[in-house]
């Protein structure tokens, strides 16, 4: 089934980034792609892109992805994450369009975040 397919690509994604040595790079093929990730204390952010992709400009997005929850979230940890999971949609959807990096600028993205608060 769908749902069995996915747990297996997060069990193999979650299996080759948590056990991977850190004096390696932070990306990694997996299947017909590459996985990227970075490390925060004990979080783990990935994300599974084309193999053509440039891999330093995701390093970047999972930072400024990172910098944005710490900015909502002062140093965000993982019950974060699991408690405001509809937050952290939104961001990501302040920035990522259809897979794709839309907006770079830290400040625009928390301001429209502050906007969408005020209408709750």
């Amino acid at each position: 089934s769908k749902n069995t397919e996915k747990h297996k690509v997060e069990y193999e994604v979650h299996r080759l980034v948590v056990n991977r040595d850190a004096k390696f790079t932070n990306f990694v093929e997996f299947r017909t792609h590459k996985v990227i990730y970075r490390r925060y204390a004990g979080l783990f952010f990935s994300v599974c892109v084309d193999i053509t992709d440039n891999e330093l400009a995701y390093l970047e997005c999972i930072h400024l992805f990172v910098e944005i929850l710490d900015h909502f979230f002062s140093n965000v940890c993982e019950l974060d994450l699991v408690f405001n999971f509809h937050k952290v949609y939104l961001i990501l959807d302040e920035f990522i369009l259809a897979g794709e990096l839309q907006e770079t600028s830290k400040r625009a993205i928390i301001e429209r975040m502050s906007e969408l608060e005020k209408l709750e």
